[in-house]
């Protein structure tokens, strides 16, 4: 089992940046797929991002792509959210989840361990 713990969410306009980390603790976690994923008020959690445990490979929700990039940091056990040209849109409760899975997911089922969240809030 791996501990995450989100942080750097906050209020922004739109148009700004937010950088989100999520900082792991517990099992190894350089063989873990990262993933993020959002809650937004009367929504589903949906995907958003996810690297596998090179940082190699990268997939993104058509919602973000081009606007958000996940990075990790292995040595420093980290998996990180950089959010650019932000929309009122992606206001949402933002998890770090982590999977098992050997090949990029962005099935929710598929995450077995999730930290508590981190609100974004975006004003137009």
């Amino acid at each position: 089992q791996v501990q995450l713990v989100e942080s750097g969410g906050g209020l922004a306009r739109a148009g700004d940046s937010l950088r989100l980390s999520c900082a792991a603790s517990g099992r190894t976690f350089d063989d873990l797929t990262m993933g993020w994923f959002r809650e937004a008020p009367g929504r589903e959690r949906e995907f958003v991002a996810a690297v596998t445990w090179s940082g190699v490979n990268k997939h993104y929700s058509d919602s973000v792509k081009g606007r958000f990039t996940i990075l990790r940091d292995n040595r420093k056990r980290m998996v990180n959210l950089q959010m650019d040209s932000l929309k009122p849109e992606d206001t949402a409760v933002y998890y770090c989840a982590s999977s098992s899975s050997v090949v990029i997911t962005s099935t929710r089922a598929e995450y077995a361990d999730w930290g508590q969240g981190t609100q974004v809030t975006v004003a137009s």
